[in-house]
This record gives structure tokens, C-alpha cells and sequence, in this order.
């Protein structure tokens, strides 16, 4: 039996999931009927990073095939929908811990490991999302929601695999946090 996670009198519980999950479908609805196109995290990313690249090595992004259009003359590393969709998930997630009393400062982690570790294995962990997310041509949201929305095979495919991959983890990530 596990036992049952306390909150301090200031905390309140989670949103509930299901109706999240139902809101999180109408948003995915009206990305498509607004914008043409589904959720994504790493597109905007991807327009941050070369934006940073950029600053540093101009010429080099700016013949890049894939990121080298996001400079051409009249536009701007911003002019893509997601970034604004990214501020507005960090706005929106700062909103939901504050009015739930659950921001705070601190690293969360198991007994048997340390905070440095913990910091270095999220970053490890990060990278490789990152990468595979490139990998994929899309995050789990831009694979998962919004193609698997549209029943894109590939997209299913992508999903399972999150899911047999997360689980298999969970599997030896869990010892470190009992």
C-alpha cells in the first residue's frame, strides 16, 4: 500500500486529470481550426537556439538549410506561432503552481541520490530528449498530440515507444527514489 502524499494547508491537489485532458483537446482543436497546424514545443525551440547560434556564427545559420530560412530578409526568429505558445506554457504553468501554493525552490530527488547527481542526470536526460525530439521531426506533443490527432501511423509508433521507453525506465530510475 502506498501511502497517501500530504499537502501543507496552503497546497490543494492537482488539476483533475481527465478534464485537463479534455481542455488540453479543445486547445489541440483550436490550433488547428486557428493556426492550420498542431501543438509543438521543439519548433520553438529549435527557432530559440539557432536565434542564439546566430549571435555567434551568423553566416553559419544563416546557409543552413533547415534553421537558415528563419533569417532570411523581412522576417524574424519569433515570427513562428510556438514561441509565443512556449511563453505562454511557462506563464500558464507559473499561474497553476502559484494558485495551487505548490512553487517553491528546491531539487527533487530520492534518499539515495544527490543533488548534484540528480541535476546531472536531468541534464543527460534533457539532452537526449532533445536530440531524439530533432530525431523524430517533433516532441511528444507535436508527435504524440497533434499527429496522433491527425492519425498519423508514425506518430502512434512514436507514442508507444514513449510509453514502453518511459516505462522500462521508470523500472531502474525508480530504486533511486525509494
Amino acid at each position: 500500500m502506498q501511502p497517501q502524499a500530504s499537502h501543507s494547508p496552503r497546497e490543494s491537489h492537482y488539476w483533475n486529470p481527465y478534464l485537463a485532458g479534455v481542455a488540453l483537446g479543445f486547445v489541440l482543436l483550436a490550433t488547428y481550426v486557428v493556426f492550420g497546424r498542431g501543438l509543438g514545443a521543439s519548433g520553438a525551440l529549435t527557432r530559440f537556439a539557432a536565434w542564439l547560434v546566430h549571435g555567434v556564427a551568423p553566416d553559419f545559420i544563416e546557409h543552413n538549410g533547415h534553421v537558415g530560412s528563419y533569417f532570411a530578409p523581412g522576417t524574424a526568429w519569433w515570427d513562428d506561432w510556438l514561441i509565443f505558445e512556449m511563453v505562454g506554457v511557462a506563464l500558464g504553468g507559473l499561474f497553476s503552481g502559484l494558485t495551487a501554493g505548490r512553487v517553491r525552490l528546491g531539487i527533487d530527488r530520492g534518499p539515495r541520490i544527490s543533488d548534484r547527481a540528480r541535476l546531472g542526470f536531468a541534464l543527460i536526460g534533457g539532452v537526449i530528449v532533445g536530440f531524439a525530439a530533432r530525431l523524430a521531426l517533433g516532441c511528444t506533443s507535436g508527435q504524440a498530440l497533434s499527429g496522433g490527432a491527425t492519425l498519423a501511423l508514425g506518430s502512434w509508433v512514436f507514442t508507444a515507444t514513449v510509453f514502453v521507453g518511459a516505462y522500462l525506465t521508470a523500472i531502474v530510475a525508480r530504486r533511486l527514489w525509494t
